[in-house]
């Protein structure tokens, strides 16, 4: 037989659910705070949900929650549509800079090609950010998207010239 719920029940929604699984989270650790078991160590992570009771009370904050966890197909659906232009710009750079994102590690303006480094005592490598497979690709786009290091990943392709 389960428990049955008036239709006023503080229980009956979900807000109030998580509120009370808070706070009974919560006097549980308090009450074994003496005790070392593993199952206490979650529940102390279960502290950080405490900020979630401040949306429970708050009919404004529960609005915006619930419209946010509505829109969220929408915006995996974006996503998926912005990776497919990543990878097509991506296909578009490998067949432009792959192989051709190098430098030397001695001298990064001095040598021009592979040769030259390696007579020098150089070695001939790869810049971090780089189109040489597609994964590295979309990575260099994101980053140039998020125009954290974008100076640097034009200087590096304005330098390519041919591959080695």
């Amino acid at each position: 037989m389960g428990i049955i719920m008036d239709e006023g029940s503080y229980l009956r929604e979900s807000w109030n659910q998580l509120d009370c699984f808070i706070v009974v989270s919560s006097l549980m650790d308090f009450f074994l705070t003496g005790v070392d078991l593993p199952i206490i160590k979650v529940l102390r992570l279960l502290r950080t949900l405490r900020p979630l009771r401040f949306i429970s009370h708050n009919k404004s904050m529960k609005m915006v929650v619930a419209a946010l966890g509505d829109s969220v197909g929408s915006i995996f659906n974006v996503m998926i549509v912005v990776l497919v232009i990543w990878m097509m710009f991506g296909i578009f750079a490998i067949n432009l800079f792959a192989g051709k994102m190098f430098y030397c590690s001695i001298g990064k303006f001095t040598y021009r090609d592979k040769y030259e480094c390696n007579v020098n005592g150089g070695s001939w490598q790869v810049h971090d950010s780089n189109f040489d497979n597609i994964i590295q690709a979309m990575m260099t786009l994101f980053i140039v998207s998020s125009l954290e290091g974008w100076p640097d990943i034009m200087l590096n392709t304005v330098d390519a010239t041919e591959v080695d």
